[in-house]
């Protein structure tokens, strides 16, 4: 069911699988690996898009390549998380570009993060002078990844 409260069906699902895979697919083709005609796709895959199932397209980036490929995993607890200090956090973090996504979390810290620098040098500055001063922070704890195995990016 979509945000609509519409079902997707078994051909609504096909299109999102292929898309999610290849975002530049050609509807023609993309409405041969669905097994409908082309106008039929085009309808359903502008519904998907108007209906906010499907968000954006967007390039999968080699961050290996543009030498971005040190990752790691923050955890940061709050000093206090009313309404109002987690808005003040959260429009913090969305100024920090070397933060690639932030959860808040239910358990022993308040948010995960996944930072993403050139290296760990960049990162010690991005934790020191941006991430552990944004409102009210109180403790962090980093993990930082070897080797990614699984990246969905």
């Amino acid at each position: 069911m979509d945000a609509t409260g519409r079902q997707l069906d078994q051909f609504d699902r096909k299109i999102i699988d292929l898309l999610s895979r290849d975002g530049r697919m050609p509807v023609t083709e993309l409405a041969e690996q669905v097994g409908l005609s082309k106008t039929p796709c085009q309808v359903r895959l502008k519904r998907l898009i108007d209906d906010g199932v499907i968000k954006g397209f967007r390039a999968v980036l080699d961050m290996a390549r543009l030498g971005l490929d040190h990752i790691a995993f923050t955890e940061v607890k709050l000093s206090d998380t009313r309404e109002q200090a987690l808005a003040e956090f959260n429009r913090g973090v969305m100024a920090i570009p070397e933060i690639e996504e932030c959860h808040m979390i239910a358990g022993n810290f308040d948010y995960l993060m996944k930072v993403r620098t050139a290296d760990i040098r960049r990162f010690r500055m991005v934790l020191g002078e941006k991430i552990s001063t944004l409102p009210h922070v109180s403790n962090t704890s980093t993990f930082v990844v070897m080797e990614p195995i699984k990246d969905r990016a």
